[in-house]
């Protein structure tokens, strides 16, 4: 089945897009990376992010939590001081009220991230135990169309015109399914020069043009880390958690190095739109399959989501032994 048949060929893509960077990032050569998927601001949400990272400040960062921080808890960690310390002089001033950022004082010392106790005048105090890591170097800004014709190039200029002047993302790229001709269609619309653009193939990628570096806002440097620690904590394959998994025609199917939901029932690779509550195709999983442990104790849904997480931590550790290529 090809993704030009699929109801939703964009999803099943976009999750190739992800495992294709997760492998082989970056384009010019290897750098150790995280991907995520459907991450950004309030007013932009790119299909793609990439981050790339500093792997001894990474697995720093790993050891200090294997799950991400929203923004309070990260203003609360990021500023913990070395030293017992009232929350208000450690912590710079937010731009509301102080009576909020006691609970997450309270979150990351529940969580072990942060140690803390009722100092003099009965007050908040806590330091960190271990510093908060420099772990990213750079954030990068995917957009994934795997039929980049003149309609689409259309719809995307205007968003991909915002983020180069935005600058929130040190690049971005378009990513499009390579269609093999001598001149690859993709170079022939009207897209911003800054951006670059990828033909992918299967599981590879080729790069069509090159983008250019932008340079981030210093003030963006707190929106930059909240976006990143998002990532951290999402990863790209967290679609599960708005599929449904627990369906008996549930399925995971293997898309080159990628697996990538599909509908046995519809007979098509799927969306998170498509596979919903709504869905009236959906079938419970028969009671037996969640018994006796088979295959996996808890039943196929629940075997699928450990593999996913599974696969996830498998790639965070891959950055750490990347150390070494990253150096060199």
């Amino acid at each position: 089945m090809s993704d030009t048949t699929d109801r939703d060929p964009e999803f099943a893509f976009e999750l190739r897009v992800c495992r294709w960077a997760e492998r082989a990032w970056h384009p010019d050569g290897p750098r150790p990376a995280i991907v995520a998927r459907q991450l950004g601001t309030r007013n932009r949400r790119w299909d793609t992010v990439v981050i790339e990272v500093d792997p001894d400040a990474f697995a720093a960062r790993h050891a200090l939590s294997a799950d991400g921080f929203d923004s309070d808890l990260l203003r609360v960690v990021r500023h913990a001081p070395a030293e017992w310390q009232w929350y208000r002089d450690a912590i710079p001033e937010p731009d509301f009220p102080w009576r909020h950022v006691v609970p997450a004082v309270h979150r990351a010392a529940g969580r072990g991230v942060v140690e803390k106790r009722r100092g003099s005048r009965n007050r908040v105090e806590y330091k960190q135990v271990a510093p908060y890591p420099d772990w990213v170097e750079r954030i990068v800004a995917i957009e994934n169309k795997p039929n980049l014709d003149a309609s689409a190039a259309r719809a995307l200029a205007d968003q991909l015109e915002h983020d180069v002047s935005r600058a929130l993302a040190d690049e971005v790229w378009v990513a499009t399914e390579a269609t093999g001709r001598r001149v690859e269609p993709a170079l022939l619309e009207d897209l911003p020069m800054e951006v670059g653009i990828l033909a992918v193939d299967g599981d590879a990628a080729d790069v069509l043009w090159h983008p250019s570096k932008l340079t981030p806002d210093p003030a963006d440097a707190r929106q930059r880390l909240v976006l990143a620690e998002r990532a951290y904590d999402r990863g790209w394959r967290a679609y599960l958690d708005t599929m449904r998994p627990d369906c008996r025609h549930f399925e995971l199917s293997r898309r080159g190095m990628a697996l990538v939901p599909r509908c046995a029932a519809k007979e098509c690779y799927q969306s998170q739109r498509e596979c919903a509550h709504s869905c009236t195709d959906f079938e419970p999983e028969p009671p037996i399959w969640r018994t006796n442990g088979w295959p996996i104790e808890g039943g196929p849904g629940k075997g699928l989501r450990q593999i996913l997480e599974s696969r996830r931590e498998r790639a965070r550790k891959r950055v750490f032994e990347k150390r070494r290529t990253h150096d060199d």
